[in-house]
């Protein structure tokens, strides 16, 4: 049984504000080593994370070092290996449902445009936007990643779970002075992750998580993404 007695929780931290705050999806990491004791203790402190029913429905696989490398060969060989196939085995899941309504579509799109603009990358340079988006399974260069599975017998309130999970990591990393980049897109190479995982047949992979210290250099990390007023998302009702 996990004990989190010995996590030390007076220790100075930012705050849970400022780690939301401070909080953003980076695109270029530095190689600068992560020390595998602190993803251990990350990753201890995240097993407080919420879930229904306390399933705690989260698997999840860490790599780096010459594991990290290994995987990253297995899956340049199979991008290149058919040119078509170089943007996955095709999804398990859909990451976005067909016909995204307003106001998601406007917000999805405008998060795209302003990525690229970061990058100086025009609409009509597909080529640059496609190999710019391609680093995603490079993982960002960034020296841990992270697989979150979940097993396939569980449900949607499950898959929420995973959210919550996924974002406790995050804001811990933060706390540690790391960054990070939550990857749905590994769904579309889901058959070689679970391959290269030895998966049993019951557990899928949800998405994957960049983890390291972001390179404070490249532009695409300046990208601060716009969010909806309060009123357009929060109904008050006698407060």
């Amino acid at each position: 049984m996990l004990d989190l007695r010995a996590i030390d929780m007076s220790a100075p931290a930012l705050t849970v504000s400022a780690a939301v705050a401070s909080r953003t999806s980076k695109r270029a990491f530095l190689d600068t080593p992560v020390p595998g004791q602190l993803v251990r203790e990350i990753l201890t402190k995240a097993q407080r994370s919420p879930s229904g029913g306390n399933l705690q429905p989260w698997i999840v696989h860490v790599l780096g070092g010459a594991e990290l490398e290994r995987f990253k060969a297995l899956l340049h060989e199979r991008r290149t290996a058919n040119e078509a196939n170089a943007f996955g085995e095709g999804p398990e899941y859909q990451i976005y449902p067909d016909g995204l309504a307003e106001p998601y579509r406007s917000r999805r799109g405008k998060c795209g445009e302003d990525m690229y603009a970061t990058l100086g990358i025009e609409r009509a340079d597909m080529a640059a936007r496609m190999n710019f988006v391609a680093q995603n399974f490079d993982f960002w260069n960034a020296p841990v990643a992270l697989f979150v599975c979940i097993d396939r017998s569980l449900g949607a309130t499950q898959w929420v779970d995973l959210g919550l999970y996924l974002q406790t990591v995050m804001l811990l990393a933060r706390e540690a002075g790391l960054d990070t980049c939550a990857q749905e897109c590994w769904t579309l190479w889901h058959k070689t992750v679970a391959e290269f995982l030895e998966l049993p047949v019951n557990v899928m992979p949800f998405c994957g998580v960049a983890l390291g210290y972001a390179d404070p250099a490249h532009p695409v990390n300046a990208l601060r993404t716009e969010r909806a007023g309060l009123d357009e998302v929060v109904v008050f009702r006698g407060i």
